[in-house]
């Protein structure tokens, strides 16, 4: 248990970003699920609309530091392989 003023409230804000960082990366995860569904289905149109509205999501992400920008390169690279091939 921390002992310190400083570190009481390093502990409380710790636990704040903790909690806001897991929502944002579930909103991050359900947005890429959306695209993934959209494209088992064999909807190009739908899984389009899914990725074009993913992407800023997955930058966003990366400017709150929630994933590196290589990461969310990798993941519109492959996201975009999958509805490019649904042609």
């Amino acid at each position: 248990m921390a002992n310190s003023p400083q570190a009481k409230k390093r502990a409380r804000q710790a636990e704040k970003n903790r909690v806001r960082n897991a929502g944002q990366r579930s909103n991050l995860r359900t947005f890429i699920k959306k695209v993934i569904a959209a494209i088992n289905t064999g909807d190009k149109e739908k899984a389009v609309a899914a990725f074009n509205t993913a992407q800023p999501v997955i930058d966003s992400a990366v400017n709150k530091g929630l994933i590196h920008k290589n990461k969310a390169s990798r993941s519109k690279s492959r996201l975009h392989a999958r509805v490019k091939a649904l042609g």
